[in-house]
């Protein structure tokens, strides 16, 4: 799941690549820009649109076989790598917008710019570590119970804000683990950070991806198998993964979630909404979003099917803010409508350009509002899901877009997981990482 709270801009030609960070550009500058009316787009993503799941998506029917923790996991690999562009949102030309996010896999979201950058993120006292919440059961906060954290979108609901927690604990672990093994002090924080990194990065690699892409995809592209992400001397951030292919996981969010042991099941929005304090009892227990040894096993994902749940087809006006157009508040009209006015290639064009066979209209369903034309980008990739995989990881097209940018941004940095000395092994997976045994200081 990729920034619910991120806006679409006003509808605008955006062909010019210029209009866009410079981190960010395109994989197929060559095909042409999928172009439809608004009235489709509105049809296909508003209330009671074919974007609607309009029943109950919690039903067995409507649940892959993931854990339900997956997306949420993915949302925060997207606020890792990209920019916060929400400024869209209040129709600022990108133009303005600075490179706010290094486009790599390195926690620059829960580190800032270090101990030194960004000293308010790290205890005074013992700057190597972390500054938590007190009590330890949330993010630190100001006084209007803002986040103080390196990335504010991770408190965009309770989940992200937990995962960025559970982060900064199991830094502060790995603090400790350091100079339990005689690190020198004036480097306990960059082989701490070192460590978290590459187990985060190893979860990617080795959990994340296969369980998304499939095991075969994820070792072909592992391998150096990249048809279309080769970037030369700087890294990037495709538009079409960011604004199509890795908003897949907006398909995958429940109706509702279980937070712990004594919560009654709740949606998303407006249950969930962050930007407030954490009470000590809505504390996530990831036993109920991860499939950890010896628990029951967790809740699990919707499927990718191309529809999403009522919470994020009518989000309330805290995360969208005051809009005038009522499909404004459907997050599948903003994720077409971004789509569009970023000047993405259609689905179906960008199948014919990996050589795979595109969807028919049948297997699509546009037709049923009317719609005889090529397909979305982002719509496609759900649909492709669906169809070809059941909903449960992604199809050959949304497959190969996510996987070559996360692994070739991976490649692409030296310093990443992928050119770690050959005898390192994770200890941990994210499951256990993010459900460390704390009993430590904090």
């Amino acid at each position: 799941m990729n920034h619910t709270h991120c806006l679409a801009p006003s509808r605008r030609s955006v062909g010019d690549q210029r209009l866009v960070p410079s981190s960010y550009g395109r994989l197929f500058p060559e095909l042409r820009h999928f172009s439809a009316d608004e009235a489709f787009l509105f049809a296909l993503g508003r209330a009671g649109g074919l974007c609607d799941c309009q029943s109950d998506p919690d039903e067995d029917a409507s649940l892959g076989r993931e854990a339900a923790g997956w997306p949420f996991f993915g949302q925060f690999v997207a606020h890792d790598i990209t920019a916060d562009r929400s400024a869209l949102r209040h129709h600022v030309d990108p133009r303005e917008l600075q490179n706010a996010r290094s486009p790599r896999l390195n926690l620059e979201c829960l580190y800032g710019d270090g101990p030194i950058g960004h000293p308010f993120l790290f205890q005074r006292q013992d700057p190597a570590r972390l500054l938590l919440g007190t009590g330890g059961h949330d993010v630190q906060r100001n006084v209007d119970g803002t986040a103080i954290i390196g990335d504010p979108r991770n408190d965009s609901h309770l989940f992200m804000s937990q995962m960025h927690l559970a982060f900064a604990r199991a830094h502060n672990w790995f603090v400790d683990t350091a100079r339990a093994h005689g690190v020198e002090e004036n480097k306990v924080f960059e082989v701490a950070s070192r460590e978290l990194r590459w187990h985060y990065q190893a979860a990617v690699t080795r959990e994340f991806l296969p369980r998304l892409l499939g095991q075969d995809l994820t070792r072909l592209i592992l391998a150096g198998d990249r048809q279309v992400y080769r970037p030369d001397d700087v890294a990037f951030i495709p538009l079409e993964f960011a604004d199509a292919a890795y908003r897949y996981g907006h398909s995958q969010i429940r109706h509702r979630y279980q937070v712990n042991k004594s919560s009654a099941p709740v949606p998303l929005f407006p249950d969930l909404i962050g930007f407030r304090p954490i009470a000590e009892a809505h504390r996530v227990d990831w036993g109920m979003l991860f499939d950890l040894p010896g628990r029951a096993p967790a809740q699990r994902a919707k499927k990718i099917d191309g529809r999403l749940v009522r919470s994020l087809i009518a989000l309330p006006a805290e995360v969208t803010g005051t809009v005038e157009v009522e499909e404004f508040h459907s997050l599948a009209v903003r994720d077409l409508e971004r789509g569009e006015n970023v000047g993405l290639p259609s689905g179906e064009a960008v199948a014919g350009a990996l050589g795979e066979r595109a969807l028919t209209h049948d297997e699509i369903g546009t037709a049923d509002v009317g719609w005889h034309g090529e397909t979305p980008l982002w719509y496609y990739i759900l649909r492709e899901s669906d169809v070809r995989e059941e909903g449960n990881r992604l199809g050959p097209v949304g497959g190969r877009l996510v996987g070559e940018v996360l692994i070739g941004l991976l490649t692409h940095d030296d310093t990443s997981v992928l050119h770690a000395p050959a005898d390192w092994q994770p200890h941990a997976t994210l499951a256990e990482l993010l459900t460390l045994d704390l009993a430590v200081r904090e």
